[in-house]
């Protein structure tokens, strides 16, 4: 029955008229065709066949200009904006005037892909940073840097490591073009500040720099997901940065990093001396005057109208903003580094030291972990070790001896905590010291085991100063007995404090140690090698850099040894290494200028009545014919110098000058006096045994200009005795630097032949000549 029912509606189904219901149109035939179409129009903005261009407009091969490359530098495809970086940089090769007037905005367009998410857009934006960045000059990057670097500090704290690590390979792209700016503010909250909380957050160092949050504490990297070629990175940029941003604080007297082609800045003897301005007078006795590329000196008179003059470095160094730029006005590069300055003036030492320790202190724990996870893969006896983990212990080594050179510059403001630190990283070093491969030859590693051993010496030295090196002096030892009278609520010295509390064998035994590698270089000469493996040649950097070694070692020989080697040994074995180098050492070698430097201030230290260190002259007969000998082969040295090297030449005259003006202990022997006396007569006229009488190598010398009135004033030379000599007539002409040697010789109290001898041979060098008048007027007295 229900089957019949469904059978009859489904039948009458096919001829039943569908009712149409309220607002339903017409339903369509199922078989109906769609004949409905749409139309739709084709954009092509950035077809040539749409938009009209200038046949003048710089294009690249797909026929960009630059305001298309800029429009694709923001799009939100990532493959058009690497393409456009590329294209960008096609451009700019081809027509880089466009940049005059188009820097700022490609810069605003280029900052925004510093934190780009897509690694392939940062790494193009990276390599056309490294090519752009060096080729515009500093004072046009300048007023975009404060644009540059807020959004590489941004993508310094990115949530993604990769980013954040790119910003840093940003970050050393501009220490290398604007190092100044990016440094700048790091105390006061500017742009270094940032940069620093930057780098301390990518290896997770414990809090922020400048937070109250209780100490600086700070955790190992190994808790920080990155790898080690992320590491060398954050770590080579830092060292790079804490270079730049505490060596310009520092004063001309005290930099760390000195150049061995400049003239030398002693500091390492700062702590010596009773007072820095007793420091400051001394290092002025031998600071030559002389422009060292051999520029015409300028004579120095009294005028009614000062003026500036390119040489007056001591006119700059008081009023910096009177030096006039390049070109008419000054650039804004100038203007900044001058207010940086101008900052730091008065407190840029404290500054400076104050930073460097809070550093010290927060990433101290980071380093030690860094440097035990990776030192014994990178010393290891095979002689192949991994090229990144070597490179990681060579940032760290630098990092350490950036921050605690700088820490270590006052001794007696160096706190305990500090020395206890220092302690421990070299205690870690020791094992490492001195580092050598016998297997490798590979000239990478071998520099980095010098590099090591360099910083090795400098560390342990800076230890030696603060145990006990520098307490010996009375006015030290004195707030020590102050400090203990008080009793346990009394405040002991730092150095004192810490010189109870270490084990003076273990410093004896890494004193001993340093000592042997430095003699060992010092005795061997060029292409020899030592009996552990390593070249025995010392370069001018290497020497420069083992100089505050040396002389701590020096003035510390006897405070550091046993009582029984005290009575044993009473002479100096590193100083005698030290001059028998000084002697030995070519003329012409990179390194004798510095040795001459070193040496006379050594000779010259007990001359000053606020020296405070324990080396002095008269203690022993052989370390005395030590310095004879190396005052006596001077003369010969200059003669083989002749005019090929003027900073050296006068390096030399003025360091025999102050020896005879400041009446060294050398100078009391008569037999000295005749002997150097005899041996710089050749410099100013040969007496040749066939062609008679020849000039010597002081006609070779750079001629004196004519002063504006015919004769030297008396208030300019001075008196012919043994203080005139050169007061003013340094700074006017090396010949008349020279004169004033032969005047102070010829003054000594010494008779015989010898100085008749060097007066004939000077009279007949300056006769004719424009110094005649000069020599004549210094000798009237003699």
């Amino acid at each position: 029955m229900p089957k019949n029912v469904k059978k009859k509606k489904d039948k009458a189904a096919d001829f039943t008229k569908a009712k149409l219901k309220l607002g339903k149109g017409k339903q369509l035939a199922n078989n109906a065709i769609d004949t409905s179409f749409k139309a739709r129009s084709i954009v092509l903005p950035t077809q040539s066949i749409v938009i009209e261009k200038d046949a003048s407009t710089p294009l690249t091969k797909r026929h960009l200009s630059f305001n298309d490359l800029i429009t694709h530098l923001k799009h939100y495809n990532a493959a058009t904006r690497k393409d456009a970086i590329l294209g960008m940089r096609e451009l700019l090769e081809t027509h880089w005037h466009l940049l005059e007037s188009n820097l700022a905005p490609l810069v605003n367009a280029v900052v925004r892909l510093i934190g780009d998410e897509d690694a392939s857009v940062r790494k193009a934006l990276l390599g056309f940073m490294s090519w752009m960045v060096p080729r515009i000059p500093s004072e046009n990057i300048v007023p975009h840097a404060q644009l540059l670097l807020l959004f590489t500090t941004s993508a310094q704290t990115h949530i993604f490591p990769e980013i954040r690590i790119d910003a840093v390979k940003s970050l050393d792209i501009f220490l290398e073009s604007i190092p100044e700016t990016v440094v700048s503010g790091i105390s006061t909250k500017g742009h270094g500040s940032r940069v620093l909380d930057g780098y301390l957050g990518i290896l997770n160092a414990g809090t922020k720099y400048g937070g109250n949050e209780g100490p600086a504490t700070a955790t190992s990297t190994a808790s920080v997901t990155l790898s080690q070629t992320s590491k060398l990175v954050v770590y080579n940029s830092l060292s790079t940065f804490l270079k730049h941003a505490l060596a310009p604080n520092a004063s001309a007297a005290s930099s760390p990093d000195a150049d061995p082609t400049k003239p030398m800045r002693a500091w390492f003897l700062k702590n010596a001396f009773t007072s820095e301005d007793a420091f400051i007078k001394f290092e002025q006795l031998l600071l030559p005057k002389q422009p060292p590329f051999g520029q015409g000196p300028t004579c120095q008179r009294w005028r009614e109208h000062v003026e500036y003059e390119e040489n007056d470095d001591e006119f700059i160094s008081t009023f910096p903003m009177a030096k006039p730029s390049s070109g008419a006005h000054w650039t804004l590069q100038e203007l900044t580094e001058s207010s940086i300055d101008g900052e730091r003036v008065g407190s840029a030492s404290d500054l400076e030291r104050s930073l460097a320790a809070h550093i010290a202190r927060t990433l101290h724990s980071t380093l030690i972990a860094t440097f035990l996870d990776y030192a014994p893969s990178a010393f290891t006896p095979d002689g192949n070790p991994s090229p990144t983990d070597v490179d990681l212990i060579r940032a760290v080594a630098r990092i350490v001896h950036t921050l605690y050179k700088h820490v270590f510059q006052e001794v007696d403001q160096t706190t305990e905590v500090h020395a206890n630190e220092l302690q421990a990283l070299v205690g870690y070093m020791t094992p490492y010291f001195p580092a050598v491969s016998q297997a490798s030859k590979n000239i990478r590693f071998e520099q980095f085991y010098e590099e090591y051993n360099l910083i090795y010496c400098e560390l342990t030295a800076l230890l030696m100063i603060a145990s006990k090196g520098e307490s010996s002096h009375p006015a030290q030892k004195r707030r020590v007995h102050e400090a203990s009278l008080r009793g346990s609520g009394g405040v002991y010295p730092s150095t004192a404090s810490f010189s109870k509390r270490k084990d003076q064998d273990t410093l004896r035994k890494q004193a001993a140690g340093i000592s042997d590698f430095i003699m060992e270089k010092l005795r061997g000469g060029a292409g020899t090698t030592s009996t552990s493996g390593i070249s025995s040649h010392i370069s001018p950097a290497a020497y420069l850099t083992l100089l505050p070694t040396i002389w701590t070692l020096i003035n510390s020989s006897m405070i550091l040894a046993t009582p029984v080697d005290q009575r044993q040994q009473q002479d100096n074995e590193m100083l005698q290494v030290a001059l028998d180098h000084a002697v030995k050492s070519s003329s012409k070698g990179a390194v004798k200028r510095l040795t001459v430097e070193f040496v006379s201030r050594i000779a010259l230290l007990d001359t000053h009545s606020q020296y405070r260190g324990s080396f002095q002259l008269g203690l022993s007969s052989v370390e005395d014919e030590r310095f004879k000998e190396w005052l006596l082969h001077l003369p010969q040295v200059l003669w083989e110098l002749g005019a090929s090297n003027i900073l050296a030449t006068e390096t030399i005259m003025r360091a025999i000058l102050r020896v005879l003006q400041r009446r060294s202990r050398l100078t009391n022997d008569e037999r000295l006096a005749q002997q150097i006396q005899s041996r710089m007569a050749p410099y100013y006229t040969i007496n040749h045994a066939v062609r008679g009488q020849l000039p010597g190598p002081y006609a070779k010398l750079p001629p004196t200009p004519t002063p504006p009135s015919a004769a030297p004033s008396s208030s300019a030379l001075g008196t012919s005795n043994s203080s005139n000599a050169a007061s003013g007539a340094s700074s006017a002409s090396l010949r008349r630097l020279a004169l004033d040697v032969a005047v102070t010789l010829l003054a000594l109290p010494s008779g015989g032949s010898a100085k008749e001898v060097l007066r004939s041979a000077v009279r007949k060098a300056v006769e004719g000549s424009a110094d005649e008048e000069y020599w004549r007027h210094i000798t009237s007295t003699t």
